[in-house]
């Protein structure tokens, strides 16, 4: 029989439920069994797409193109389990596959309810994210916090796994707060309450992982238990760790979370492997040196707006057994920033990364310019591709009016361009250029020699691309297209001539990296950094 864990959360959101789960996750995998992970998003959108950074930081693409939670950016880096589709679910999905069969008539006649058609669909989808043969433990997270509505049915339908399969195949783990309060004491009734609100759906958590500022006592520990009806061996202490996320797994499996999950799932498996967990944290711990990156972007106020680029600076440090000190800078001001050597002042590499509009694209302009004339090694990654080109064809080209016909559509310069299927799209929601495809690199290019391959495949999220009319002056101008499709019809890569590391990429190499498997770009890019700082 399949296993099932669900991953709750009280008291108040962004506690770390994703990170917990997919933690879990990688220490279940350590031990020999198959993983599969999904997110619940409680939201009625039926996928992350047309939601804006600042209300729910980054969108994470899978390579079958789907638009999700951030989240499985996590299950991706902590975790080998394929994600897909099928691995992000929400109330938007739920509901328009139900009604879709109510217009169809499938509900022969019959009201169509809650319970059971709701939940239903919604365990439908559950199964189907381990319905694979291998699968040995399917992890959901259910995203809100017990108490809102919205999660309801979604706990109701998890709730029902206990009589559909057997309690002994259902394990519930609720992430919850343990608040510091003046003097430095940690408070335990918001964790009583948050279990007493998830005891009223008919759901007993088996653990609990108690987040806060430092590690609980056995004291505090034995209170949550007694209050709780939770073991308290299964009382498990989330503390913020002093080094990295990356640590978690270690500190979860220190206080043998693993070994409570196979003992109350009947799981058989081997010790857990966690080296290469140590070896992650072993790297940051030992690292001598320090690479400021700047980060030009336009929604740098919430921290998960890039939220895997940040991640795969990181692991490109590690890669080069240095520190990555990340500095956010507003692209609005730096097109308002006379002193823009004071603003750039000790920075070693600047990325440019995705997003949508015109606001702060000026900045975001201004920025490639300073990075090409200065020699900083430059990332840029989707839009910042763009940047980078509508900045060549303006100082290079002397195109006075290069821009985008996103932010420019009447300009005499387009040196980008809508794809020529997207002309007439009037719905915004999963039509843009989704998922993963192939890139043809050129030989004697950066970008291949970071690769060491001549064909990669790397996942896209965007509609426009360089213009196929403005290429040749383009590339005749000396700016190099170092990656195409493979019929050679969208530029995919490009390099700037005579330059220490300038490459931008019109697809999101963050998606794909991993702490302990660096993506090849992110690596090169702060090696190249750490050289200019000297």
């Amino acid at each position: 029989m399949k296993k099932y864990i669900f991953v709750t959360g009280g008291v108040c959101s962004s506690l770390g439920k994703g990170v917990a789960a997919a933690s879990l996750g990688s220490l279940l995998e350590r031990r020999g069994l198959h993983v599969r992970l999904a997110k619940i998003d409680p939201y009625i959108n039926v996928d992350a797409g047309t939601m804006s950074p600042y209300q729910h930081g980054e969108v994470y693409v899978t390579d079958d193109g789907a638009e999700t939670d951030l989240d499985l950016g996590n299950y991706a880096r902590f975790t080998s389990a394929p994600l897909g589709r099928e691995n992000s679910i929400t109330t938007g999905q739920v509901y328009q596959e139900v009604i879709q069969r109510e217009r169809e008539g499938r509900f022969l006649g019959r009201t169509v309810q809650v319970i059971p058609h709701i939940t239903d669909e919604i365990k439908r989808r559950i199964y189907l994210v381990g319905e694979a043969p291998n699968v040995d433990v399917t992890i959901i997270e259910i995203g809100g916090t017990v108490g809102d509505i919205e999660s309801i049915p979604f706990l109701e339908a998890a709730r029902q796994f206990i009589h559909d399969i057997g309690k002994k195949n259902v394990l519930f783990v609720h992430v919850t707060l343990v608040p510091s309060v003046v003097g430095g004491e940690l408070k335990t009734k918001p964790t009583q309450h948050s279990v007493k609100e998830l005891l009223e759906i008919g759901i007993q958590p088996d653990v609990l992982l108690c987040r806060a500022p430092r590690p609980l006592t056995d004291d505090e520990r034995k209170k949550i238990s007694l209050f709780t009806n939770v073991e308290e061996a299964a009382v498990i202490s989330a503390y913020d760790v002093p080094t990295t996320i990356y640590e978690i797994p270690l500190v979860f499996h220190r206080q043998r979370l693993d070994e409570i999950a196979i003992e109350k799932l009947s799981l058989e498996c081997g010790p857990a492997d966690l080296s290469v967990w140590r070896s992650v944290v072993d790297t940051y711990e030992r690292a001598q040196r320090t690479v400021k990156i700047a980060i030009v972007g336009k929604y740098i106020e919430l921290h998960d707006s890039y939220k895997s680029i940040n991640e795969a600076l990181f692991h490109g440090g590690i890669a080069n057994g240095v520190r990555i000190e990340i500095v956010k800078i507003d692209s609005e001001r730096v097109d308002k920033e006379e002193d823009l050597d004071g603003l750039f002042g000790g920075i070693n590499g600047i990325l440019i990364p995705g997003g949508f509009g015109t606001r702060g694209i000026k900045g975001m302009v201004r920025a490639a310019s300073y990075a090409r004339l200065n020699r900083i090694p430059c990332f840029g990654i989707c839009l910042g591709m763009q940047i980078m080109v509508i900045e060549y064809a303006r100082s290079v080209l002397e195109l006075a009016d290069a821009n985008s016909t996103e932010f420019a559509p009447t300009c005499q310069s387009p040196v980008i361009s809508l794809l020529e299927e997207q002309v007439d799209v009037k719905n915004y929601g999963g039509t843009m250029r989704l998922g993963k495809s192939n890139t043809v690199l050129e030989e004697g290019t950066m970008i291949r020699e970071a690769y060491q391959a001549a064909v990669i495949e790397e996942r896209h999220r965007h509609r426009y691309e360089v213009s196929n009319r403005f290429r040749p002056l383009l590339v005749e101008k000396g700016l190099i297209v170092s990656g195409t499709t493979a019929d050679s019809a969208l530029v995919e890569s490009i390099q700037w001539r005579d330059h220490p590391w300038g490459i931008g990429v019109q697809f999101h190499p963050e998606f794909k990296s991993k702490p302990f498997e660096p993506h090849p770009l992110f690596t090169s890019f702060v090696r190249a950094s750490l050289a200019h700082a000297g």
